[in-house]
Formats: C-alpha cells, sequence, structure tokens
C-alpha cells in the first residue's frame, strides 16, 4: 500500500463515497494533505477512518468518535484512550441489547397480529398472500 492515497482509492478501499470524506474531513476527524484540489490521505487517515467506520457502525455518535480519537495523543499510551473506549463500548452494548429486546418483542407481536389476520381472512375466504 502507498504511503499516501487519493480520494477515489480511499472511496475504493473503504466503501465510502467523496462526499462521506469530504464530511468527516470538514468535521475535522480526518486531515488529509492538500496538494491544490488533490487530497492525499495517510496511513493515520486511513487508520482513523478505519475507526470512524466502525464506530458508526456500532453506533457512536460523531462526537464520541471525535473524542476517543483526540485522545489518542495524550502521551499516557494510549490507556485513556482504552479506558474509555471499552466504556463507551459497553454503554453502546446495554443500549444495544435493550433495542434488540424491544425489537424482539415487537416482532412476536407483529407475527401474532398478522397470524390473527390470516385467520380472520380465512374465515371469510379471503385470498392472501403468504410471506412464509
Amino acid at each position: 500500500m502507498n504511503d499516501v492515497m487519493t480520494i477515489r482509492e480511499m472511496c475504493e478501499e473503504y466503501d465510502v463515497t467523496p462526499r462521506t470524506l469530504r464530511f468527516y474531513e470538514s468535521k475535522e476527524l480526518i486531515s488529509p494533505i492538500r496538494d491544490g484540489q488533490k487530497r492525499l490521505f495517510t496511513k493515520r487517515d486511513r487508520g482513523r477512518l478505519k475507526l470512524i467506520l466502525r464506530g458508526k457502525r456500532f453506533g457512536f455518535s460523531l462526537e464520541e468518535i471525535r473524542q476517543l480519537l483526540d485522545m489518542y495523543g495524550m502521551g499516557d499510551q494510549q490507556t485513556t484512550q482504552y479506558v474509555r473506549t471499552y466504556e463507551l463500548a459497553n454503554e453502546r452494548l446495554k443500549d444495544m441489547e435493550q433495542q434488540r429486546a424491544e425489537l424482539d418483542i415487537a416482532i412476536d407481536e407483529l407475527r401474532a397480529q398478522i397470524k390473527w389476520g390470516e385467520e380472520l381472512m380465512s374465515t371469510k375466504n379471503i385470498a392472501f398472500k403468504s410471506n412464509k
């Protein structure tokens, strides 16, 4: 891999759009080298982008991601960053598990409603297409 990558190479490598990269740059989450109109992304930018994308996938806010990224250079061998990441990850996991539990309940309720509807339509001889 080259020392620097163009915006096109970054988009292909990380499956993001140029707009996404410019947005993260405007939020100062990444800071590519500017060569005229050209943006060149360093190894540091690539590492930060991987963390941003992972954080977004886990549901972290951009502000939480920014705070974690900013902790990298605190001079404590990333101890503060690791501890805060661990705390946020545990909070997010609890939120996700709660959301899953709520979703499981809603799915069960919807299945029951669909079954009730199917039974009602069959007693009235209404044709319906089952999604089973």
